[in-house]
């Protein structure tokens, strides 16, 4: 198979950071569901989570910053034990906060009040939502989360959500597939919630699904694997390069390690200086220019329109 990187060398490409504009934080592999299209291999029985000194740690490198949004991801952000004291920190540093939510959590045991915390705190939801119909939701997602995605989405409007507070949707493909046009599955997805279940949200963000962790295995185990790559690596679209989310994104694992995105962080392509990189062993004001770590997985956020946190590319 074609590398990615004589891909990018063939039209003339090369793959470097810009100016830090997000710092993207993965606070651990706990979460209470068990996705099959999860590249960061979460679930309920997981213990990798951030640590308070690892949060303060963090905090105190990005208050010298001058970096605008702070992306909370995981597994379930909200399981941090540390979480709201990490939101109302950041609140406090005047950051843009987006919480990457799988909608479930807010219904579960003990997580009741989360929604009205984070509208309390004006924290922005970009919420996985696979597809609009039961079937492939519980496919991708597991039974019941069709419903309980519902429940958690009219609980969110109810607080505001979907319009005075920004509500985004995330699509994954089901399956070895590339997702559909972004404007077109936005307008279904529109059409459908609110028609049916008087949802409303701001924008649908689609993202490939990557060969990377669970979603790899899932591919292997259904001999997919060769072919998904090939049919990534066809759709290699250069027009992608220049807006992909490593070009302005740090990437912080639980422990606090560094990597260009989450996607290289769950394969251990961590920044190195002749060890290991931590957020607070880097200056976030010489980093413009520095080059990126790629893969072969990095066809995925390549192919077709691209795809990025913030949905297609281009």
């Amino acid at each position: 198979m074609t590398s990615f990187a004589s891909t990018l060398a063939g039209h003339g490409l090369s793959l470097r950071r810009s100016r830090t504009e997000i710092l993207q934080i993965n606070v651990g592999k706990l979460c209470n569901l068990t996705c099959t299209h999860c590249h960061v291999n979460a679930g309920p029985k997981r213990r990798e989570i951030m640590t308070r000194e690892t949060v303060d740690r963090i905090l105190s490198w990005l208050a010298a910053t001058d970096i605008p949004t702070v992306d909370l991801t995981g597994g379930a952000p909200e399981m941090l034990p540390d979480f709201r004291h990490l939101i109302t920190r950041l609140r406090q540093l005047d950051r843009r906060i987006i919480d990457r939510c799988n909608l479930t959590i807010l219904l579960e045991p003990g997580y009741e009040d989360v929604a009205e915390f984070l509208a309390a705190n004006q924290v922005e939801i970009v919420a996985s939502m696979p597809c609009y119909s039961p079937e492939n939701v519980n496919a991708q997602r597991g039974d019941g989360v069709f419903d309980a995605s519902i429940k958690a989405l009219q609980q969110l409007n109810a607080l505001g959500y979907g319009t005075r507070l920004p509500l985004d949707l995330v699509y994954n493909p089901l399956g070895a597939n590339l997702p559909g046009p972004q404007a077109e599955l936005e307008a279904d997805y529109k059409r459908e919630l609110s028609g049916h279940f008087g949802i409303h949200f701001h924008h649908l963000f689609t993202i490939t699904n990557l060969p990377v962790s669970r979603f790899a295995s899932y591919l292997r185990h259904n001999g997919q694997y060769e072919s998904y790559m090939e049919l990534l690596v066809q759709a290699f679209n250069p027009a992608t390069v220049a807006g992909l989310m490593c070009r302005n994104t740090i990437s912080v694992g639980w422990q606090g390690e560094v990597y260009d995105c989450d996607f290289n962080q769950q394969l251990g392509l961590q920044w190195q200086n002749g060890k290991p990189l931590f957020l607070w062993d880097i200056d976030a004001g010489t980093l413009d220019n520095r080059a990126i770590a790629t893969g072969e997985h990095c066809f995925g956020c390549t192919a077709g329109a691209g795809s990025s946190c913030g949905g297609a590319v281009v």
